[in-house]
């Protein structure tokens, strides 16, 4: 779930750190999830689902800003842009007009583990989470979102050739949430699209 910054958020506050072509792109994405469904606001006004995509060498990435699930149309001001982050410490140095997502250091062990990863996408699909749960890469249920475990756990998964080639994870303990990723934003939506549709 979004809204709630469980990590140590150091921010930078600044105007909108996105391009024009990196927008176009995760923001076209993000809608046909939100018009899904899969990423938008529970009615107890708690946000689920963000979005993200490296930006160029190293592990820096741009990620919806925190509290954003519940928005139609999200804007440019509503990215950030992760810069560095740190498992062990929980924390995560960003700059944007927004905090960064709750689940940014989970979007960052993944770009950590695997460098051909380019985007990384997380919804929440109860029918489908329960359907692939254990059957498919999943964390330890006892790994609460946004936390340092999650996302130790994460970098345990990818140690596994599987997930890999699956490029799905199910959050055990995050109810109905799940990850996938892709060299390209493309891929990342297509690899989901394609076990809604199984």
């Amino acid at each position: 779930m979004e809204g709630f910054v469980k990590f140590n958020c150091h921010w930078s506050q600044s105007g909108p750190v996105i391009s024009d072509e990196q927008f176009e792109i995760i923001n076209y994405w993000r809608e046909v999830l939100f018009n899904m469904d899969l990423i938008g606001a529970y009615e107890n006004g708690v946000g689920f689902g963000n979005i993200s995509m490296r930006t160029g060498p190293g592990n820096q990435f741009i990620i919806t800003g925190s509290s954003t699930g519940e928005i139609p149309e999200l804007e440019p001001g509503h990215y950030v842009k992760v810069v560095s982050f740190n498992i062990d410490d929980n924390a995560v140095q960003c700059f944007g007009p927004l905090k960064a997502s709750s689940e940014s250091l989970t979007h960052a062990a993944i770009y950590l583990s695997d460098p051909g990863t380019n985007a990384v996408v997380h919804v929440h699909a109860l029918d489908l989470w329960s359907e692939l749960i254990h059957k498919v890469p999943t964390t330890n249920p006892g790994m609460d979102y946004g936390t340092t475990g999650l996302a130790k756990d994460i970098l345990r998964i990818f140690r596994e050739p599987e997930v890999y080639e699956k490029r799905i994870i199910v959050m055990a303990g995050d109810r109905a949430g799940i990850l996938t990723f892709g060299h390209d934003m493309d891929e990342a939506v297509g690899v989901l699209m394609q076990y809604i549709r199984k």
